[in-house]
């Protein structure tokens, strides 16, 4: 599938502006830097739906990810396997003037305004890319898998960041939602919680109203860190028994070395 640019309407440009203008005022206060950062980096802006082809070229250059076109939600092993080779699914599809606040379903203002900034960003795509290297050891386990829908659910998603003293966010459900940037940082009825793993893989996640609780990195280059961890975890809880992996990572280059722990 490809993205059909000519096929938007004024109607289609008008919506993306009305979106776009609001968020990016609520969220400079209050979103992650990166993300801020990442707008800028990928040339997003009020009066231009994003052009794909245009957008991976610029992604190309920064953190070698894509834009894959996807008719909509897919399956679990071809959703991480496009992940996993660094490619980013994401619809073309855009709400209506009567849906501005609510879709049930992701539209490319969720898809591309919420997550498609922090793909500029080396440590989010990085640890984007071996949580799909994990879900696909264990893509045919239906527990496996709830247990990383829920990781990121509650990172990517819905996930906030302590950056210079302050609460940020840079979940793409709550970056493109209007309510629940405003909810997450203001409202006195959720959790803060530190970034835990299991207590994420703990924590069933909800679609039919804000949040009740958020857990919070300290950076990205934690959540990154976490991975390890993470792939533990999952072989514990689904007594899986391999050799670990050691953790090396450099400025350069990210590596994985097998030993007998």
């Amino acid at each position: 599938m490809t993205q059909e640019y000519s096929a938007y309407t004024p109607e289609d440009f008008e919506v993306w502006k009305i979106l776009f203008n609001r968020q990016i005022e609520q969220l400079k206060p209050i979103a992650s830097i990166a993300y801020l950062e990442g707008i800028e980096k990928v040339n997003f802006s009020a009066d231009k739906i994003p052009n794909y082809s245009e957008t991976n070229v610029l992604l190309k250059n920064l953190t070698d990810w894509q834009i894959h076109v996807v008719p909509g939600l897919i399956d679990n092993r071809p959703f991480f396997e496009l992940m996993k080779d660094k490619r980013f699914c994401a619809s073309t599809w855009l709400r209506k003037r009567d849906q501005l606040d609510y879709l049930e379903e992701p539209d490319m203002f969720h898809d591309i305004f919420g997550h498609v900034p922090l793909l500029s960003n080396q440590s989010v795509c990085h640890f984007l890319e071996e949580l799909a290297r994990i879900a696909l050891r264990f893509v045919e386990n239906e527990e496996a898998i709830e247990y990383i829908a829920r990781l990121y659910w509650y990172t990517v998603e819905f996930g906030l960041i302590r950056e210079n003293g302050q609460l940020k966010i840079y979940g793409a459900g709550i970056l493109s939602s209007s309510g629940e940037s405003i909810y997450c940082i203001e409202s006195t009825h959720p959790q803060r919680l530190n970034y835990n793993v299991r207590q994420i893989f703990d924590t069933p996640f909800i679609k039919d109203h804000f949040q009740e609780q958020y857990f919070v990195i300290d950076s990205y280059q934690q959540l990154f860190n976490s991975i390890p961890e993470i792939e533990r975890e999952l072989e514990s809880r689904m007594n899986v028994n391999v050799p670990r992996k050691i953790f090396i990572q450099n400025d350069v280059e990210i590596k994985y070395q097998l030993a007998n722990i």
